[in-house]
């Protein structure tokens, strides 16, 4: 089997671009006297976050309410979940959320309760995503298995004709895949394919966090009701269920909607060198979308990160920071006559991409040469 090639992104190309975006983002945190990391409003809303997060399971247990009542509460804490992975745990992991390591390091492993693991997602994200954005074979976040195409790249199936109707079904599980299945793959692969970050711990202290993480995190959300609040089992799994699903559905769309879509490149290196058309941050903004950016709303609650243009080429500003530095981003994109893809609505993002789903379903042409 020959070795994978490592994608190399171009020196040839002109810095100038980055060189000058950098200065100017650097500029405006310097002229209004801001830290780039978190502020009173990520604090605020952590807090908020944390509350639906567990005031409703919390309820759930204590509450002599009808069970309707509870499935109510359990989307909620999906809600929740989703609102601690993209607001909290997202900032806490890019090391962005405060200027203090051990703060930073506390609101990453808030991902244990949210059923993930840190060392994967610091790898799979930081890592792989982060590095090389829409590359299939390295990004992961393309990968879908047989199940879902996401790329003209990746190999068609007649099932595919249909993805855009079922899609929707599979998102919800995402997070109930990290609990069960995908922390153990991954953690596999990674300590296989030798790859890891900066400071992380051994083979073995990775198993034994791993395994211990999840008797934890089962504990606390399926035995403790079952054998200490006497709830039926098959009301718990079920809760269980909805919660996933909410929280699932949520972060697949907001992370789908960036880079899974009609607008968003996804450029392969050369087969031979592995070198890429584009210089890093070039490569970032021609696979990247944002949406929604003028919604207070979405803004808030997605933790930014409808701005991935912005996350992406500056990972280790808070989200917090976005809005405004989106301006300079965007102004400076089109001085260099650069891309900056955006959709002005939420809806739209989706429209788009069901359509670009629909569109990676249809059986592709192939023409002999």
């Amino acid at each position: 089997m020959s070795k994978k090639i490592i994608p190399s992104f171009s020196r040839k190309e002109s810095r100038e671009f980055f060189q000058t975006l950098n200065k100017r983002v650097n500029q405006y945190f310097k002229e209004n006297n801001v830290a780039k990391t978190g502020n009173w409003k990520l604090y605020l809303k952590t807090v908020i976050m944390f509350t639906l997060l567990i005031a409703p399971f919390v309820l759930i247990l204590s509450l002599n309410i009808s069970d309707w009542y509870k499935l109510l509460f359990a989307v909620v804490v999906g809600v929740g979940m989703a609102g601690v992975g993209m607001n909290v745990m997202h900032d806490g992991n890019h090391g962005s959320f405060s200027k203090y390591p051990w703060i930073n390091k506390l609101m990453g492993s808030s991902i244990y309760i949210l059923a993930g693991n840190v060392f994967n997602w610091k790898v799979q994200h930081n890592v792989l995503h982060h590095t090389y954005t829409n590359i299939k074979d390295h990004d992961e976040d393309l990968e879908a298995g047989v199940v879902l195409r996401f790329s003209k790249h990746a190999e068609w199936k007649p099932h595919h004709r249909f993805q855009h109707l079922y899609f929707i079904l599979l998102y919800g599980l995402l997070t109930l895949k990290w609990a069960i299945i995908s922390d153990f793959v991954r953690l596999m692969r990674y300590q296989k394919n030798n790859l890891s970050y900066a400071n992380s711990k051994s083979h073995s202290t990775q198993w034994v966090g791993l395994i211990i993480s999840k008797i934890v995190y089962f504990s606390i959300w399926i035995v403790l009701p079952i054998f200490v609040f006497n709830i039926l089992w098959w009301k718990v799994l079920i809760g269980f269920l909805v919660m996933h699903y909410t929280a699932g559905l949520i972060l697949s769309l907001v992370f789908q909607l960036a880079h899974v879509i009609g607008e968003a490149d996804m450029p392969l290196p050369d087969m031979k060198t592995g070198s890429m058309k584009n210089s890093w941050a070039v490569h970032q903004l021609k696979t990247t979308v944002n949406f929604a950016n003028r919604n207070k709303i979405v803004n808030w609650f997605t933790g930014g990160l409808n701005h991935q243009i912005e996350h992406h080429i500056f990972p280790h500003i808070s989200h917090v920071h976005y809005t405004k530095i989106s301006e300079i981003v965007k102004k400076t994109a089109r001085e260099f006559n650069l891309p900056y893809n955006e959709y002005e609505t939420t809806r739209s993002a989706i429209f788009f991409h069901f359509k670009f789903l629909k569109q990676m379903g249809m059986q592709p042409i192939y023409v002999q040469s």
